[in-house]
């Protein structure tokens, strides 16, 4: 499901993640090795018209993980060894965006976002199909988890 289907059936997590990805700006997504092992990498998470997208660098190792398998964790990054601003990670298979005009929209957008022309003739643009989500907050020491799946 897209993030716009995902925050009408879980508006307060969805708020907490779309806060959670705007303050820290890059996430760290999960992919999967040609071996099987996991890889964690760095990515630039951009929601546009609600659809949560992932641009990569053309033939990265996370970009080719996620050709060969789109099974994918996205994860907010967080600074302090308590993570008491909370964490919040979605997990789903990333889609390949093939479409010319979502792809002129994405960078339309992030170069308005970064105050520099982007060009994507050379970079992968993945979106998320959610299909689980979960939040981590601590308020006056106590652990909340709150999760998400879709139907």
């Amino acid at each position: 499901m897209d993030w716009a289907a995902f925050a009408q059936q879980a508006p307060a997590l969805a708020a907490f993640g779309e806060e959670r990805f705007a303050r820290t700006g890059p996430a760290l997504v999960g992919t999967l090795r040609r071996d099987g092992w996991p890889r964690i990498s760095p990515v630039e998470i951009h929601l546009i018209d609600g659809h949560l997208y992932l641009g990569m660098e053309w033939r990265t190792l996370k970009a080719l993980d996620l050709m060969r398998d789109p099974r994918i964790t996205v994860h907010s990054v967080f600074a302090g060894r308590q993570g008491a601003e909370g964490e919040f990670m979605v997990f789903g298979r990333a889609t390949d965006v093939r479409s010319p005009a979502r792809r002129v929209r994405f960078g339309a957008v992030v170069s308005e976002r970064r105050g520099e022309p982007f060009t994507d003739s050379e970079s992968h643009l993945f979106e998320v199909d959610i299909e689980s989500a979960t939040s981590v907050t601590i308020e006056d020491g106590e652990r909340s988890i709150e999760m998400w799946k879709a139907d």
